[in-house]
């Protein structure tokens, strides 16, 4: 039976010697000071290499022992499904404290060739000349400086998803609520020739139209899907209710179960759940997440992904 708890919280901590992190870098810069930027979430296992020696498929990078952080980015799933929006990966980086920095600099590079899956289904919506110029956190509020070309080109969805994905990525830290943006050191108040108004910081609840009707933040694309499967995200469908099912790397049903988040029909909700399956060995699957039609029960807002299965 799924047990359901209010949304993941993680609590944050600042560094004790001043409110302000400063300048976090970027990942190609000189190596950080051993001072805090920003605090990671709660760590996430990635599948690693299923072919390099020494590596271990599902297991979690150890900071302390090796020389990778493991980070997000929030890139745009459509194309091929019907619910389409933001979407998390993984991303393994070097070793660094400025994370802050390292993620912008990932979801800069656009979703890769594991994550496009041999489909433009995964996209990004930053324009690829856009560069990394900084980034400061202050009480809570991060300030992303990017080059002009991050606000040319596109229409109304274009501006609106990659404002989101900026967001998303620097608000998966605990220590980051809001995001304010400047262009080449400058403040933007208005955005683009389709002026989205940007005088005050900005967070997640801003852009929950770049959300699928059902958003599962945990696990990510691609990530390690934990036994029993933790599941959070937040869903706006009827009544609350939708379903998830675990399949195999053949197809086969492990789990299918209905789920109820906080708030449904008009209202984004939020979910935590747990779904145990059953599965004789590690190896990739699939999530699927979809709401049953209220006329005749079919299938409709469906999100499937792979996930890294363990026993």
């Amino acid at each position: 039976m799924n047990r359901f708890f209010a949304i993941f919280a993680v609590a944050l901590l600042i560094g004790a010697c001043n409110a302000s992190t400063g300048d976090l870098g970027s990942v190609s810069t000189p190596p950080p000071t051993e001072e805090p930027s920003i605090d990671l979430p709660s760590p996430e296992p990635t599948p690693g290499s299923t072919g390099g020696a020494g590596e271990t498929p599902g297991a979690t990078p150890d900071p302390s022992a090796g020389g990778t952080t493991t980070l997000r980015a929030y890139f745009i799933l459509g194309s091929f499904v019907d619910n389409a929006g933001l979407v998390p990966v993984l991303r393994q980086v070097p070793k660094t404290k400025a994370v802050g920095a390292a993620a912008i600099e990932e979801l800069l590079k656009g979703p890769n060739d594991a994550e496009l899956g041999g489909r433009p289904a995964m996209y990004t919506t930053i324009p690829d000349n856009t560069r990394f110029l900084g980034l400061t956190i202050d009480g809570g509020v991060a300030t992303v400086n990017l080059s002009k070309e991050f606000e040319s080109g596109g229409g109304s969805a274009s501006v609106l998803g990659r404002l989101a994905q900026v967001v998303y990525t620097l608000t998966q830290f605990p220590t980051v609520k809001s995001v304010r943006f400047q262009l080449d050191g400058e403040d933007v108040t208005v955005f683009s020739g389709q002026g989205v108004v940007l005088d005050q910081p900005v967070g997640r609840d801003d852009y929950t139209d770049q959300l699928p009707a059902i958003f599962v933040d945990r696990p990510a694309w691609g990530g390690v899907l934990g036994n029993p499967a933790r599941l959070v995200g937040m869903a706006n469908v009827f009544e609350a209710t939708f379903r998830v099912q675990i399949l195999d790397g053949a197809g086969r049903v492990l789990a299918d179960g209905p789920v109820m988040a906080t708030c449904g029909t008009g209202c984004w909700g939020t979910f935590d759940v747990t779904i145990p399956y059953h599965v004789g060995k590690a190896g990739w699957g699939t999530l699927r997440v979809f709401e049953p039609s209220a006329k005749d029960g079919s299938a409709e807002n469906i999100t499937e992904y792979p996930v890294w299965l363990t026993p």
